[in-house]
């Protein structure tokens, strides 16, 4: 197989593991699609090298700005304002992107060697659609989470139903819902992540790699885990969402977004107070979407699930086409425009109705001609 052509992605062999750096850092490592084609055809190369034992990603460091200190953020997500030109300029490119994304997305989840995602700063949308495919997620002090979709009138994608459904209780659908910040001590506990180690520390886990090679996937986990358990991150936040599993439950349980919110209504605490204002800024129909996408994941196998993903997304750019798209408003208005103000339409939960959520779930192509009909699960 031919060596994949790497656009803002680092590649390197060290002690026979594949380690792989983001490197679009001042996008704080977003995705594009030359990085997706990038990533998928090392990881398809890498697949049968007996060179390669294991794969690491990780991201880069945005350099300092205004008197801010260098940061290491994972992935922010996909790139939102290619979406926004691709969209209002009828570029198909926003096909390939998705249909792509998710093909890598799947990859990573039936990999057939380890692959570990060392996550530090930001991480959310398609940067927690690459983590959560791999089998080894270590979270750094410095983490934190979110699949923020509804807030630009999308919905949790990258397989964002399925893994954000299989959280305990009704956590992914608040999660999917309302978008909240979650931070390592969080990951931890929803199971959105399987140890913790110090950021500092990658440097030396290399270094230990380059000096000691290994010999199989199975050592590099034990070595991962061991090296883990001798830098721990320190100052490791509590879970925000400690002590609110009942409150959660409870309220996103309801049978809809609006009942979920006037649930929330009735509820005089501090932390219902702030969902209802997180949820006030975002789509209602995409909202109501994302309720119906994690509902019907819980179900799903997890290539079904990306080729209802796939047509979701499909129809989010083409039921209402260019700026009339419900994602090309929200993404005008957070980083187009940054008026926000999006003009959602509809404008409220109330004038949201089922049929308009059942529109998304449509079939846009017969089985065989679906783009993810190759996709098969391990």
């Amino acid at each position: 197989m031919s060596t994949p052509t790497l656009t803002d992605l680092r590649a390197e062999i060290i002690g026979g593991v594949g380690v792989i750096t983001l490197d679009r850092a001042k996008a704080l490592n977003a995705l594009t699609l030359d990085m997706v084609r990038g990533l998928h055809g090392l990881l398809l190369a890498w697949a049968g090298d007996k060179a390669v034992h294991g794969v690491l990603l990780r991201g880069s460091a945005r350099p300092p700005v205004e008197g801010k200190a260098s940061a290491t953020h994972f992935c922010a997500g996909g790139d939102i304002r290619f979406m926004h030109q691709a969209a209002t300029t009828g570029d198909l490119a926003i096909d390939d992107f998705f249909t792509e994304e998710y093909a890598l997305d799947h990859l990573i989840h039936v990999y057939p060697k380890p692959v570990v995602a060392w996550l530090e700063g930001i991480t959310m949308g398609g940067g927690m659609g690459l983590a959560q495919g791999c089998s080894l997620r270590v979270v750094t002090e410095t983490a934190r989470m979110a699949m923020p979709e509804t807030r630009i009138g999308l919905f949790p994608d990258v397989a964002g139903g399925y893994f954000l459904s299989r959280c305990k209780g009704h956590v992914g659908e608040y999660l999917g819902v309302v978008g909240p910040h979650i931070n390592a001590g969080d990951a931890l506990a929803l199971g959105l992540a399987d140890m913790q180690a110090e950021a500092a520390s990658l440097g030396g886990l290399l270094d230990a790699l380059r000096d000691t090679p290994v010999e199989s996937g199975a050592e590099l986990t034990e070595r991962l885990c061991a090296h883990a358990a001798a830098h721990p991150a320190p100052g490791l936040h509590a879970p925000t969402l400690a002590g609110l599993h009942e409150q959660i439950d409870k309220h996103f349980a309801q049978p809809d977004v609006a009942a979920i919110t006037a649930s929330l209504r009735s509820d005089d605490s501090e932390w219902a107070r702030q969902t209802l204002a997180q949820m006030a800024g975002h789509s209602p129909l995409m909202m109501s979407v994302t309720l119906e996408q994690i509902r019907r994941a819980r179900h799903m196998a997890l290539a079904d699930e990306f080729r209802m993903e796939r047509t979701l997304v499909r129809h989010c750019f083409n039921l209402r086409k260019g700026a009339a798209s419900e994602t090309v408003e929200g993404v005008r208005a957070l980083a187009v425009d940054k008026d926000h103000q999006p003009r959602w339409s509809p404008a409220t939960l109330a004038e949201v109705t089922p049929e308009m959520v059942q529109a998304f779930f449509e079939p846009v192509w017969p089985v065989h001609a679906h783009p993810l009909r190759d996709l098969k699960d391990a």
